[in-house]
This record gives structure tokens, C-alpha cells and sequence, in this order.
């Protein structure tokens, strides 16, 4: 039974907990040969910690470890010191392939001089659905070809600096109105609007990406039984056979209420690599990861998971790590164009054992920085304030987390940066249904909403309430929310609040084109 344990651990990839590889959890790793693990902002200090986390890593999984997070940009990024890249809906609005190209080698050059190989980045799901709750500015836009475009400069860039994408959420997050953290969401469109649409970026990207993240949806026109996580019509019928895709497919987290919750972890597990997945990322409790791998051995011992069919998973799991090594030190940065293969030969990645070097750190932040400032929009007929002005900010107290980013942007943090240049009276509400805008003076002050959290605002308070500017911080669909002119950042970190004041001091122009419906 241990050798089946030690088959199935090799088809996972769990989290972490704490900021150290304790003996305990090496012990576990080497025990079950675990080779994945993915780490999120719970575990990372800085960057000297970090580097000695996912060395320790290395050590306990060996050469062919793949060592991933989520660093997408904008408002998904676990490591919050390196250069902070805009997300893709930035890169959308500012539609330059070859500035996405830059972007996504910048990215990769940050996240494997910590000793990642392999970034679940980027999103290919196409949004066009205002209401959806998780993806928004996560998505490069609606428009497929468009879209696909950025996103496969992005990924070639990656491609270049030898860190492995990982395209999400296949077949297509995109349009939905749930989350699938926290309940199962169903896409109910004929197939023939699924190929046109959401299949598009990933049917185009599949020669392409070394690998792809299921989706926890169900789409009835492919399998009305089982979301595409589970699905053999979907993982295997479609991507496998239909569009020969030959690299790794991964599940998105397995501890997510549309899965956890309604068929337990490690029959999932299962059936999700019975239905085509290469690794299945177990990354709920210690224990959750333990019923996931006696599971999977036990399937592997039954034949319900065929010997050749593991065999399969593993060479292509080894493929990638073999062709991604971590903790390789970084290429110099050189042009390649959007049309590359993202894909890096074993003979030309850096080697696994060479200490990581990163120099290109204020080259890379001025990038982003720029990248920031291309992306910002207006709609509407967008008024500055006049200079050192007296403005009024309007923001949440708190800061909000969707379950995916972790983290938002404190509303005095956005009252300093404004206090630069400006004289701000800074108020904050903790809910927007029940705070008096009624009650906020008519005493001259230009008046800034900032929008700091994904939600959207009640249409009650849409009608009654016109602030001077809204700024979109983050849900580029709450610009739709107020009938005022409105500057949408796709997002909220430093360099989007440096661009804001830029525009406001009239030192840059809004040239981004927002790309999804109505705007």
C-alpha cells in the first residue's frame, strides 16, 4: 500500500501552513513522494524567508518539485513585494501585446528568483457578465481573439524566463454569477455558443500552454451530471482527444465548497483523475490531503485508475518540471515576440542547482509603473480637481477580501496618497446600504468615491447618490454603478494609485479602452 501512496502523492499538490518546512511536514512529503505544493500569502514574510521556504522545498520533493501560487496580477498576488504587475484587464484596456509581453516576463523573473516554477497564471476566462463575482478584472476581456491575444504575450514572456503558465479556468469562468469557492455555479449555454466563446482562448492557447486549471462549473450542454473538474466528456473527450492537448491539466483547489462540500474530497480526487486531470490540488487540511492520497492509491489498487493511464500523468508532470526546473537562476531579459511557443527546452532552461539572481528589480518596477498608467480609463466626462483642491474621499473602513485575493487596500492608505497633493477629508462607511450618503455635506468639497471591494452597490443607492468622480479601484463593473464620471484602475496597488494621481494632476491622459460590455 505504501508504494500506491507514494504513486498517488506524486499526483498532488497540497498547501502549506506557517512559514517554514517543519520536519513534521517534510516527513509527510518524502513519506508520500509529494512533488506539488502551493504557497499563499499565509506563508510568505519576504523574500529572504521565502527563498529558504521553497529551497527547503526542493530539498524535501527533489529535482522534479513543482513549486506554484497565484500571481496573476492586480488584485491576485501573493507575493506583495516584488514589482506589483497590473492585472489582466489592465493589459486589456491598454491592448499592446508587446507591453503584456514584458509584463509577464517581469512577473516571472520575480516569482523564480523566490524559487516558484510554476505560475497559475493566466486567466483566460472571457467576462462579460457584470454580476460575476470572482473574475472580473482577473479577465483580459470579452472579445476572444483580443483577449487571447494579450494573454499569449503574457504567457510568452513567462515563457522566456523559464516559469511555467498555467492557463485558468477551463472550459470558461467567465460568465457566472457564483463563485465556485463558495457553491456550484452552472454555465447552461448550447455548445455551439461554447465553442464561439468561452472555448475560444483555450481552444487557441492549447498548442501553446504547458498547462491548464479545470473549472469547478457544470455545463450541461457537455455534462449535466458533473462540473469539468469531474467530467470525462469534457477533460478527455474535449481537451484530450478533440483538441489534442498535450500538456498538464491541473484542478483547481479541491477544498472549495462547489466540490468539497457536495462530493467529499477524496472521491473527487478520484474522479477527477479518472476524468482526465494529471494532478489534483488537495490543498485543504493535513487530513483532507491524507483521505485524498489513500484514495487515489486505493483506485490506482482497484484499476479503477489504470497503471498506464498513471503512467501517463507522471511523464507529463515530469515534462514540465524538467523543462521548468526551480530555483534556477534568472536569463537575462532579451525580445521575443507574442507569436513565440510558450514552451522552454530542458536544453535552455537554467539549472535547478544555481543560486537565484534577480537584478532587475527598478528596471522592472518602472515597467509595471508604466504598465499601470496604460491601462487607466475614464468614462464619462471626467473633471480633475483644480489643484490642492479640498476633496472629500468616500471609501469602506474596512478591507475586504473576495476569497481569492486575500487582501483589499485600506481607505487611509488611499487618503495619504491623495493627501500628496491634495487637502482630503477622508469618510468611511462599514456598509453602503445602511450609510447615510444623504447626510454628507454640500460644502464645495469635490467629492471621490473610491471603490475598494468587488461589490457591487445596491440600485438604491445608485439613484440617489452622484459622487464628482468615482474611482474604480478594483470591479471595473462598479464604474457602471453610479451615474458619474468615473477613472477605473482595474486595481489598487501602489503603482495604480501613483497613476490616479498622475491623471488627477493632469501629468497623464486615460488612454485605456475599458474591454468588456458597457463601457
Amino acid at each position: 500500500m505504501d508504494d500506491l501512496k507514494q504513486l498517488a502523492g506524486q499526483l498532488i499538490m497540497v498547501r502549506l501552513f506557517g512559514t517554514e518546512l517543519d520536519d513534521d511536514t517534510a516527513a509527510f512529503l518524502q513519506a508520500n513522494r509529494v512533488r506539488g505544493a502551493c504557497l499563499f500569502r499565509q506563508n510568505m514574510v519576504d523574500a529572504g524567508q521565502l527563498t529558504r521556504f521553497t529551497r527547503a522545498l526542493r530539498t524535501a520533493m527533489g529535482p522534479a518539485a513543482l513549486i506554484a501560487l497565484d500571481q496573476e496580477g492586480g488584485a491576485v498576488v501573493r507575493s506583495t513585494w516584488v514589482p506589483a504587475p497590473p492585472s489582466a484587464m489592465a493589459l486589456g484596456a491598454a491592448n499592446d501585446p508587446e507591453l503584456a509581453r514584458e509584463v509577464g516576463a517581469a512577473v516571472a523573473r520575480a516569482v523564480r528568483s523566490l524559487g516558484f516554477n510554476w505560475n497559475f497564471a493566466p486567466v483566460l476566462d472571457l467576462n462579460n457578465n457584470p454580476h460575476n463575482p470572482v473574475i472580473a478584472e482577473r479577465s483580459f476581456g470579452a472579445d476572444p481573439d483580443a483577449a487571447t491575444r494579450i494573454a499569449m504575450a503574457w504567457m510568452a514572456g513567462s515563457a522566456h524566463e523559464g516559469v511555467a503558465c498555467c492557463v485558468k479556468h477551463f472550459p470558461g469562468h467567465g460568465d457566472t454569477h457564483v463563485d465556485s469557492h463558495r457553491a456550484l455555479p452552472t454555465v447552461d449555454k448550447p455548445l455551439a455558443e461554447l465553442e464561439r466563446f468561452e472555448f475560444a482562448p483555450f481552444r487557441m492557447a492549447a498548442p501553446h500552454a504547458p498547462a491548464m486549471m479545470t473549472a469547478h462549473i457544470v455545463y450541461p450542454a457537455l455534462d449535466a451530471e458533473y462540473p469539468a473538474t469531474m467530467s470525462r466528456a469534457i477533460l478527455t473527450g474535449i481537451l484530450r482527444e478533440q483538441w489534442q492537448y498535450q500538456g498538464v491539466i491541473i484542478t483547481d483547489g479541491m477544498d472549495m465548497d462547489a466540490i468539497a462540500h457536495r462530493y467529499g474530497v477524496g472521491a473527487a480526487a478520484v474522479r477527477a483523475l479518472v476524468a482526465g486531470a494529471d494532478m489534483v490540488m488537495a490543498i485543504g487540511s493535513r487530513e483532507a490531503q491524507i483521505e485524498t492520497i489513500e484514495a487515489i492509491a486505493a483506485a490506482i489498487g482497484s484499476g479503477e485508475l489504470p497503471m498506464a493511464g498513471v503512467e501517463a500523468r507522471l511523464a507529463r508532470l515530469a515534462k514540465l518540471a524538467a523543462a521548468h526546473p526551480a530555483g534556477g537562476a534568472m536569463r537575462p531579459a532579451a525580445q521575443v515576440t507574442a507569436a513565440d511557443r510558450c514552451e522552454v527546452l530542458v536544453s535552455e532552461a537554467p539549472g535547478a542547482d544555481e543560486a537565484p539572481i534577480y537584478t532587475t528589480d527598478d528596471e522592472d518596477r518602472a515597467l509595471m509603473a508604466r504598465a499601470w498608467r496604460r491601462g487607466l480609463s475614464v468614462r464619462g466626462n471626467a473633471l480633475r480637481p483644480s489643484p490642492g483642491a479640498r476633496l472629500r474621499l468616500v471609501a469602506r473602513q474596512d478591507v475586504v477580501s473576495d476569497g481569492v485575493s486575500e487582501a483589499g487596500v485600506p481607505a487611509a492608505l488611499i487618503a495619504a496618497s491623495l493627501a500628496q497633493h491634495f487637502e482630503v477629508e477622508l469618510v468611511t462607511f462599514a456598509d453602503a446600504d445602511s450609510f447615510d450618503w444623504a447626510g454628507l455635506p454640500e460644502d464645495g468639497r469635490f467629492t471621490i468615491l473610491a471603490s475598494t471591494s468587488r461589490r457591487r452597490y445596491s440600485p438604491q443607492l445608485r439613484a440617489h447618490w452622484h459622487p464628482d468622480l468615482h474611482l474604480a479601484l478594483w470591479n471595473p463593473y462598479q464604474a457602471l454603478d453610479f451615474d458619474a464620471p468615473a477613472l477605473m484602475t482595474y486595481g489598487f496597488a501602489a503603482p495604480a494609485l501613483a497613476a490616479v494621481n498622475a491623471w488627477l494632476l493632469g501629468e497623464i491622459e486615460a488612454t485605456g479602452q475599458c474591454p468588456v460590455p458597457g463601457f
